[in-house]
């Protein structure tokens, strides 16, 4: 899976993306938003290349905003100038957009909809990485567009839709040369209720299994470990829910949302992104779910395929 913030944590990508969110000349905005598309388009292209025709997940952009935003003086003051920004201006900007709880905030689908401009040139870069890798592979190439952190069946649709409008209008949707599938991850304890409104509109799910223990525990994975032990040594919690799934509370909501999902469409391809995809306790819970595929860190991929094997054996 392509994490695509992941791209923009260079420092002449950064100042990019500061001029889209911060900026207020709509000119340097689509400047710096054309120099992004040229970034992606060749981190894309060099992606699709190297996979010769295996699917590419892309996950849309996903960090707490506060991530890409200056914070020390310096940075504040840099950033001003090169925006043409007095920096008293732009403190009063930044004060506007910071979050008390950014986890919880202005992250995921959520900045896709606020800065419907990200998302067109996180899709433009897609659809001319696309263009380019299948020019020159004989296989065609497979991506996979996944959304994150939705609650809502609209905001899928609202997504959705400019997806499908940006791929018609590149061509792309009328030639063999490229597969494209749509989904959504399921982080949130709602849209694992509303998991059958959500499935009419995607190919598959990805349960992200670290923010849905999250939320549905109301404990901060970050501040977890300051009482979580006492917890476990208490005899309270039998396990750590960050390093085990939580069966009986996460994995009712996973089952529920597995169970809506699939009678609204049964041809819904079920993942599961996490740290817990490779944990062998969680893993062979996962497993009598029927999942199609787990996603988790390289190094945990041996134990997650040695355990789903055994499971299945």
């Amino acid at each position: 899976m392509a994490r695509s913030e992941h791209m923009f944590f260079s420092p002449e990508r950064m100042v990019a993306l500061r001029r889209v969110i911060l900026s207020e000349d709509e000119e340097d905005r689509s400047r710096a938003i054309n120099g992004l598309i040229d970034y992606q388009t060749g981190d894309y292209s060099a992606l699709f290349s190297t996979m010769k025709g295996l699917p590419v997940t892309v996950r849309l952009f996903d960090p707490p905003l506060h991530e890409f935003l200056p914070r020390s003086d310096e940075d504040i003051e840099e950033t001003a100038a090169s925006l043409g920004l007095a920096v008293r201006a732009l403190r009063l900007h930044l004060e506007r957009i910071a979050e008390i709880n950014p986890m919880l905030g202005h992250r995921g689908v959520r900045l896709a909809i606020t800065y419907p401009e990200m998302l067109q040139m996180q899709m433009q870069a897609l659809m001319a990485g696309v263009r380019a890798a299948s020019e020159t592979q004989s296989e065609p190439v497979a991506v996979e567009i996944m959304v994150p952190f939705v609650s809502t069946a609209s905001e899928v649709a609202w997504v959705r839709d400019r997806f499908n409008a940006i791929a018609a209008n590149s061509g792309l949707l009328r030639t063999d040369r490229v597969k494209f599938s749509f989904g959504t991850m399921i982080e949130l304890p709602r849209a694992c209720l509303r998991a059958g409104d959500i499935a009419q509109m995607v190919d598959f799910f990805s349960f992200g299994t670290n923010d849905l223990t999250q939320t549905t525990f109301g404990i901060s994975r970050d501040d977890a470990p300051t009482f979580l032990a006492a917890y476990q040594r208490k005899g309270i919690y039998e396990r750590d829910p960050f390093v085990s799934i939580d069966e009986k509370g996460v994995g009712e909501m996973i089952s529920i949302a597995i169970q809506r999902g699939r009678a609204a469409n049964p041809r819904l391809k079920i993942g599961i992104c996490g740290e817990h995809a490779g944990d062998p306790t969680s893993l062979k819970f996962f497993a009598g779910l029927g999942v199609d595929y787990v996603s988790c860190s390289p190094y945990r991929v041996p134990v997650a395929r040695l355990t789903l094997a055994q499971a299945s054996a």
